[in-house]
């Protein structure tokens, strides 16, 4: 019987060095996007697609990622006695319920694959998702689906480890992990092998690994075991490859648009997506934009 996915792993202890001086104080992840952090918008895509759990593995200074997924006994009241009902029920949607939030620290930026390590004791002994908060999702037109719950849905029908994909110009395929494609439905497929940033010319393919996974809890076992490789840290990518050994993986080709907020074009680029897709702002907006434009 396939284990339902309950809890997901949200590796945020990054630094941010991208957005320096604007990261010094405040988490990269708690950036806003419109009107709410990077790392909420995130978090509500784990929501739709099922999670009920949600670690956050941290590092020094991230103390207020804790802070917003909690009550704001000050704030909350007085939000209600203003009768600001709109504004105080926005606050409280988002809120994870009681004991549904877990924090651990990752003490040394190791990388990815030590970052995910570091959740094994909260994770135990069943499948999770893994959704990396430098990446948000936007749903296709007409869909409510954002890419968590297209890789859950694939995990529904095959089992195993699902990694979701995006295609990129074959020119830029060193810059990312790259899948090999086997058995394809059109949707999904059987992942045959990955690369971590292949030498240019030599990618497999033209998909890259986007940030959404689902995991085994056997790649614990394996991440603490399989060294440093890319960078000097511990990858993801080659805890991946050792459990494709063993596992099966597919690969779900995510069919709306994806933002890379760790960039600031990709930030940028969020920001104006989900502006537009913002009833209340999104027609004095567009007027804005086209009056920037000339």
């Amino acid at each position: 019987m396939i284990k339902r996915i309950r809890k997901a792993v949200f590796p945020v202890a990054g630094l941010g060095t991208r957005f320096l001086p604007a990261t010094k104080a405040v988490p990269k992840e708690m950036l806003n996007i419109v009107d709410r952090p990077i790392l909420q918008h995130v978090v509500e895509e784990a929501i739709e697609a099922g999670i009920e759990h949600f670690c956050f593995v941290t590092g020094r200074n991230k103390g207020v990622i804790e802070d917003h997924f909690d009550m704001s006994y000050e704030l909350e009241d007085t939000l209600k006695r203003r009768g600001k009902n709109k504004e105080h029920a926005a606050m409280t949607a988002m809120l994870p319920a009681a004991g549904a939030t877990s924090f651990t620290r990752q003490q040394a930026p190791l990388g990815l694959g030590h970052a995910i390590w570091c959740a094994r004791e909260i994770i135990g002994d069943e499948p999770f998702a893994v959704l990396l908060p430098d990446m948000i999702t936007m749903s296709a037109k007409g869909s409510q689906r954002r890419c968590m719950k297209q890789c859950v849905e694939a995990y529904g029908q095959h089992g195993g480890n699902i990694i979701a994909v995006e295609t990129v110009p074959p020119a830029d395929t060193h810059k990312y992990g790259v899948v090999s494609i086997g058995a394809d439905n059109g949707h999904s497929f059987e992942i045959t092998g990955m690369v971590e940033k292949p030498p240019q010319g030599t990618a497999p393919s033209n998909l890259i690994i986007s940030g959404r996974y689902i995991l085994q809890p056997e790649i614990f076992e394996l991440l603490g075991a399989v060294g440093t490789g890319a960078g000097g840290e511990i990858q993801l990518t080659d805890g991946m490859k050792a459990l494709a050994a063993k596992q099966e993986f597919h690969g779900v080709r995510f069919d709306g648009r994806t933002f890379d907020c760790g960039s600031k074009l990709g930030f940028l680029s969020a920001n104006v997506a989900f502006a537009l897709e913002d009833a209340d702002i999104a027609d004095a907006f567009r007027a804005e934009l086209k009056g920037a434009l000339g």
